[in-house]
């Protein structure tokens, strides 16, 4: 299993980006798909997470009303739209998979059975 996520960069505070998540060795549309971040110094969290068949997603206060997850199951990916991303978003993003439901507990990290490399995003004041 891999997933790899890209998208990541440098931008001024207020832009956009897209992350993408990629996926393969899985059937992508039986798993749940999360987004973490881990800013320098600090603990991995919890940023978005959707149901595997999409429709239903979840999100950490932090990012509610700025970031948009979405799948295509089609493209094996999923998506994180990121607007008027602030300094406080500056982090290592992480896709993971999880095969269990994501109605329970969707910020858990432990519940996730794979995990990307990462894509740094960095948001300049």
């Amino acid at each position: 299993v891999q997933l790899q996520a890209s998208g990541g960069g440098l931008v001024q505070a207020g832009a956009s980006l897209r992350l993408s998540c990629s996926a393969s060795g899985l059937t992508f549309s039986n798993y749940a798909m999360g987004w973490f971040r881990q800013a320098p110094g600090k603990e991995r969290e919890f940023v978005a997470a959707i149901r595997s068949s999409g429709g239903v997603t979840f999100y950490a206060d932090s990012v509610k009303g700025r970031f948009t997850i979405s799948r295509d199951n089609a493209k094996n990916t999923a998506y994180l739209q990121m607007n008027s991303l602030k300094p406080e978003d500056t982090a290592v993003y992480y896709c993971a998979a999880r095969s269990r439901s994501v109605y329970y507990a969707p910020s858990d990290m432990t519940r996730y059975d794979y995990w990307g490399q990462g894509t740094l995003v960095t948001v300049s004041s």
